[in-house]
This record gives structure tokens, C-alpha cells and sequence, in this order.
């Protein structure tokens, strides 16, 4: 871990014991960088816009929306202000049918995931397929337990040629001909990951627009091993806890409001993340072309982001900037990072689509 950290930031090669200095502070900079959110997060990468990456969350949580097919894609890029920023892109898709006579429904979905850290690239690609069977509990209204599975390919690799370590500064500061000091066979390594849910969603009134859903996942449960470069590692992956909860309920025939919740347990490393959002329509009542959203997100002391949404059926388009309060703050200048989202959500007029039936998993 501690090769990684110094990696994020590659001093330049100029002598002197002023540059040397400097080089040592942003390396030492570099490192409290990677080691803080490593002990926060553990080893999954997340997004503010949580909500907007529902897979990433519980498979479980796949299909439950209004329609019969949604896209979804969300960018993050962080700490532009103190190193080479961290890139992370994810594109999810989901596709509802009905299945039998009753009120069931089958969910189909992928997840895709790539993650850049630091000047050595150090990068992750995630390939997930997703399944989840939502099973009808009431007949007289909107009511499903669901139940998720995601697994898939996930390869990790970084550039060899960008590695930076203390073998190589001597007395006068940074020497490129020095080795690295590390030895280790691949650039690259591959590794089956999987995981599963369960969630419980339903109808909150006679109002079909309010609901609430609760879910538990459990990711990595395979215990994926040997997640290191080194090729006698016995590394292997932790698994993770991930409880969620969604709240939406209308305030006038206008507006409405919805709440979102994580609370994540990875080894000894937790994280809470919520939010709130007040929605309003610009037009039709009953089904409104154009929706304006605004709010924020709160991550237990690491980050505020405000919250900026726009919905133009069947697209919505999301803006949020994460403003730093963890202990990070006066290295960063309270700069975290921004995310932008694009979602795609509609019906289809067949006979196989949801749009019609009277019961269905949604929120």
C-alpha cells in the first residue's frame, strides 16, 4: 500500500535540497491522501450520486423504477486540487419484464465500472451482469421483495514505467536511473467478483407515487483471492455490508421530496452516506415532461455536496461537487470533486411492458 501512495504524485527531476524538500512534503502529502480514504472506504470505490449507481448499491435494487428500461451513467472526478485526480465512470443498465400470470417481474441488468487513480494509472475495470426476481406480496397494491445476484470479471493494472519510491531520491533529490526497488511479475492481474440482495419495496397510502424501499446487500461473498501484484499473494477481497433505504413522498401536487441512505461495513471500515432532495413539476400534474430537482448529499465527515438535477423525460441530467470537511480540508482547500449523471428511463409500448399493468415494483 505504501508504494501506492507515493506513486499518486511523480516529482520532477531537479536537484537541490529546496526541490528535495518539496518533492518529500508532496509525497508525504501524497501518502496521507491514499492511506485516509483507504481506512474510510476500504476497498470499493464510491459516488456521491450514490443513487444514481443503484447496482453498485444491491443488486436487489435493480427494476425498481417506473419503467421498463433505464440507463444510467455518473462521472466523478476527484482531487483535481491536490494531485492527479482521481476518474471514475460508471454505466448501468436495467431491463423490467413481466414473468408468469400474477404480479411478478424479472430484472436484467449490467454494471460497468472503470477507475483511474494517481500518475502510475492505476486502474479498474468492472464487468457485472445483474439478475433480480421481484416476488408480488400483495394484490391490492404496489408490494415486492426482490431478490438480487451480480457477478462478473473486475481486472486491476497500473504503468510500471510511472512508479515512483524512496530508493529513488538520494542526497541531492530525485534520481530516475535508481531502481525502484520493486519486484513484482505482472502489470496486471483478473479476478471473479460476486455478490447478492434482498429489498422490500412497497406503496406508502393510496398514493401510488410514495413509496419506500429497504435493502441489505452483501458483496464479495466469494471471498475473491490473490487481488495483488504480487504473484504469491494471499490477499483477498473483504466483503461488504451495504444496508440502503429510499423515501418519497409528495408535499403538494406539484413537488414532492425523496430521501436516500447508505450505511456501509467493510472489515473494520464504515461509511454513511445521505441525502434529500425536493423535486417540483413545470408543468403537467399527472405527467410532467419537466422536473426540477435540488438538494444535497451528506458523507459522515468527509464531504457535503450540493445537489443540482434537471429531468427532461426520458432524460435527467445531474450536477453535484463534493466540498471537503474531513481532516483533508486544509490540504484540499475544502475542494473534494464533481460528478455529473445522465439517466434514460422509459416505457415500451408492447405487450410485454409494465406500463400498463396495475402492480408493479417502482419508486
Amino acid at each position: 500500500m505504501l508504494i501506492l501512495s507515493i506513486q499518486i504524485i511523480k516529482p520532477k527531476n531537479i536537484a537541490g535540497e529546496a526541490i528535495a524538500y518539496l518533492k518529500l512534503k508532496n509525497l508525504l502529502t501524497a501518502l496521507v491522501m491514499f492511506i485516509l480514504p483507504f481506512k474510510i472506504f476500504s476497498q470499493d470505490i464510491h459516488f456521491s450520486q450514490f443513487y444514481e449507481a443503484p447496482l453498485l448499491r444491491n443488486p436487489a435494487l435493480a427494476g425498481i423504477f417506473s419503467g421498463d428500461l433505464r440507463v444510467q451513467a455518473v462521472f466523478r472526478n476527484q482531487w483535481n486540487s491536490v494531485t492527479v485526480p482521481y476518474q471514475t465512470a460508471s454505466i448501468n443498465g436495467e431491463y423490467k419484464v413481466p414473468v408468469g400470470h400474477g404480479d411478478d417481474f424479472l430484472t436484467m441488468g449490467i454494471e460497468m465500472l472503470y477507475d483511474k487513480a494517481g500518475t502510475i494509472a492505476l486502474t479498474s475495470t468492472h464487468v457485472l451482469p445483474v439478475l433480480n426476481y421481484h416476488k408480488s406480496l400483495n394484490k391490492d397494491r404496489n408490494m415486492y421483495l426482490s431478490l438480487g445476484f451480480m457477478g462478473g470479471i473486475v481486472q486491476r493494472k497500473l504503468d510500471r514505467s510511472k512508479i515512483t519510491t524512496n530508493n529513488q531520491f538520494d542526497g541531492t533529490g530525485y534520481n530516475p536511473s535508481l531502481g525502484n526497488g520493486e519486484n513484482f511479475p505482472y502489470n496486471g492481474y483478473t479476478y471473479f467478483d460476486a455478490s447478492t440482495g434482498l429489498s422490500f419495496n412497497t406503496q406508502i397510502g393510496a398514493n401510488e407515487d410514495n413509496n419506500f424501499y429497504l435493502g441489505a446487500a452483501y458483496h464479495h461473498f466469494n471471498h475473491p483471492a490473490k487481488i495483488a501484484f504480487y504473484g504469491n499473494s494471499k490477499i483477498e477481497m473483504i466483503p461488504k455490508w451495504v444496508y440502503s433505504a429510499g423515501l418519497r413522498m409528495s408535499v403538494t401536487d406539484y413537488s414532492y421530496f425523496t430521501l436516500y441512505a447508505d450505511h456501509s461495513k467493510q472489515g473494520t471500515s464504515t461509511e454513511t452516506i445521505g441525502g434529500a432532495i425536493y423535486s417540483y413539476k413545470l408543468d403537467d400534474v399527472e405527467d410532467p415532461k419537466y422536473v426540477f430537482h435540488a438538494g444535497g448529499i451528506l458523507r459522515w465527515n468527509d464531504a457535503i455536496a450540493p445537489v443540482v438535477k434537471m429531468e427532461y423525460k426520458p432524460v435527467t441530467v445531474t450536477l453535484s461537487y463534493d466540498v471537503n470537511i474531513s481532516k483533508l480540508k486544509s490540504a484540499s482547500k475544502g475542494r473534494g470533486g464533481f460528478e455529473l449523471s445522465l439517466s434514460y428511463q422509459t416505457f415500451f409500448d408492447k405487450y410485454f411492458s409494465s406500463k400498463n399493468v396495475i402492480f408493479c415494483p417502482r419508486f
